[in-house]
């Protein structure tokens, strides 16, 4: 005989959901940072292993921190991506700053580049997403570190004055992630 309880079973409402672990946090923060900046330097090597940063506007970063940007094909920092596609990325936000390391590819998506198109994109590409030297800039991460300063910009200020007072050393919070 079945026991028919079990099949009007809902779940109790006074149960909590699993804590987050601190991988999942530092995920979910670094996401945060990432797609909250407005701008991003990225740093590629050139042929003679300097490094060099531009900065870029993030088009879309993803949930697993994939970061997009519209680049010209023809330009210089295209040649050292595809060349040498390890790159760093370097997002700050209100007391927050992230460090993305991954890797580039060049991606040539005429569907894809308009449906990321903007105004704000024309300032750099007046001929518009059609323009054949228009391509995208895929940046796939491997792993990220942040920092992230306690209770923002005025709190961070704040937080300086009492550890100097203090003599006690600035807290905040950080934490890395392996995201490959």
């Amino acid at each position: 005989m079945e026991d028919s309880q079990h099949d009007d079973w809902t779940p109790d409402p006074t149960e909590r959901p699993e804590p987050e672990s601190s991988d999942d946090r530092a995920r979910r923060r670094a996401v945060e940072i990432a797609q909250d900046a407005r701008f991003c330097m990225v740093t590629s090597t050139a042929p003679d292993g300097a490094l060099h940063a531009r900065p870029m506007t993030p088009q879309q970063v993803t949930d697993d921190l994939e970061a997009w940007f519209f680049i010209s094909r023809s330009s210089e920092h295209a040649a050292d991506l595809v060349a040498r596609p390890r790159v760093n990325l370097s997002f700050q936000g209100s007391g927050d700053w992230l460090s993305v390391a991954g890797k580039a590819a060049i991606v040539d998506d005429r569907r894809l580049a308009e449906e990321m198109w903007n105004p704000v994109v024309d300032a750099w590409f007046p001929d518009g997403p059609g323009d054949p030297d228009v391509v995208l800039l895929r940046v796939a991460a491997e792993s990220a570190e942040y920092w992230k300063a306690p209770g923002g910009r005025v709190a961070s200020v704040l937080s300086f004055v009492k550890a100097k007072l203090n003599g006690r050393p600035l807290e905040g919070e950080s934490g890395a992630v392996d995201v490959a």
